[in-house]
């Protein structure tokens, strides 16, 4: 607890801004779509690009020979099933890391914002408010990446040391499967090493998959709540403009600072919105799709004794209703605090102020009654009542893909 005002807080000795994108920043130079800015070296651009055609090229080995596997070779209907579910999640991976790519001017725009606010807060009560939501949006990036790779690695490390029986000609030969099918005349796992080298690929692309999924979890988390600590510092403010009669000769003043502060905060959450909407309808759209697929996979594989690949589908589930969760509870939240401002504005003493004074309060208030929403392609709103519906939305599915194939 802070009780002198030249006290700084233990994460002042290092830069707070760098402190809460941390895990942005490692999240995003691991698949090569950190944002350059004026001081990349010409050496860091090439590797970024080495790395980005590297990650384009693995998530590609698994992409195209998994199409043609369920087109034009595999005839069995189940298996085809088993084979679109890890195929929607590599081309959700595949479309994300498009838009991360494509969006990194907005990227870098937004953490330029947000190094901005750290550098210009002055007071501890609002530093301390700030750190809180840096470190609730640090824990839940955090989260998301324990969930995201512990479930889908681990269904593709399972499946994989899962041995099966092949034939060659009249000789019977054991093989691992790969997490997505592939087109034979393009790989031929029965073979060695040609099956464990298209295994060790198909598993380092889930990781470079997986990555993109958590970078852009990471992002909105990390942004909305910084956007959530700047409304919570405007409603302190609010509540200080009146607490000293003898100030009346600054409120005026400080009344500009908060409205000025308020439209930079909207103006953050709309550039935020315009980032991920792309990215979470992808995720929207495809995690109903997955999880639908990942209910049908965890009935049949209890009913056919697969029991491992169950419990590793249920923890994949898991891990999917987090990363829709999240994005739905960050819209909700950034709503809620959006409109709380106008209710601050309007709970402050303001029959106490000037009358012209007063006056202003109404352009934060008017405002404040705009609802700002986070969506998904700007058609759906993120709230957890759409968290609910995602999640009914994938039961009716999955009732009706049961009904089709028993």
């Amino acid at each position: 607890m802070v009780t002198s005002k030249r006290t700084q807080p233990a994460v002042s000795q290092q830069d707070a801004s760098d402190y809460s994108l941390q895990l942005n920043r490692w999240f995003l130079m691991s698949v090569g779509a950190w944002p350059s800015s004026t001081t990349t070296t010409i050496g860091e651009k090439v590797r970024s690009t080495i790395q980005i055609f590297i990650c384009y090229s693995l998530i590609a080995f698994t992409v195209v020979p998994c199409i043609l596997n369920i087109l034009f070779e595999e005839t069995d209907v189940n298996m085809k099933l088993k084979a679109v579910g890890p195929l929607s999640h590599w081309c959700m991976g595949g479309m994300n890391y498009f838009s991360l790519l494509f969006r990194s001017r907005e990227i870098h725009r937004c953490m330029q914002h947000i190094k901005t606010d750290w550098r210009t807060v002055t007071e501890i009560e609002d530093r301390q408010i700030m750190l809180k939501y840096a470190k609730f949006g640090r824990f839940v990036a955090g989260l998301c990446a324990v969930f995201m790779h512990s479930g889908v690695f681990s269904h593709s490390l399972l499946q994989a040391i899962t041995p099966t029986i092949a034939y060659i000609g009249n000789r019977s030969v054991t093989v691992h499967l790969l997490p997505c099918p592939s087109y034979s005349k393009f790989v031929d796992i029965r073979y060695s090493p040609e099956g464990e080298i298209a295994l060790v690929l198909q598993l380092i692309s889930s990781i470079v998959v997986n990555s993109v999924t958590v970078s852009a979890c990471s992002l909105a988390a990390v942004f909305a709540m910084h956007a959530c600590g700047q409304l919570n510092v405007l409603m302190r403010w609010l509540d200080r403009l009146v607490d000293d009669q003898k100030q009346f000769d600054t409120v005026q003043r400080r009344l500009a600072i908060i409205v000025d502060h308020h439209l930079r905060v909207l103006n953050f959450v709309t550039r935020m919105e315009a980032l991920l909407n792309q990215i979470c309808f992808v995720e929207l759209l495809g995690c109903t799709f997955n999880m639908c697929m990942l209910g049908y996979y965890t009935i049949t594989g209890w009913s056919v004794t697969e029991k491992q690949t169950s419990i590793a589908c249920i923890i994949i589930y898991m891990s999917m209703s987090f990363n829709i969760f999240i994005f739905c509870y960050i819209g909700e939240v950034l709503t809620e605090q959006c409109k709380q401002i106008g209710e601050t504005a309007y709970m402050t003493e303001w029959y106490r102020l000037p009358h012209k004074t007063a006056l202003g309060l109404i352009l934060i208030i008017s405002r404040s009654s705009m609802a700002i929403k986070l969506t998904a392609g700007k058609l759906i709103h993120l709230s957890i009542a759409t968290f609910g519906n995602v999640m009914k939305t994938s039961m009716v599915y999955l009732n009706m893909l049961r009904t089709m194939t028993t």
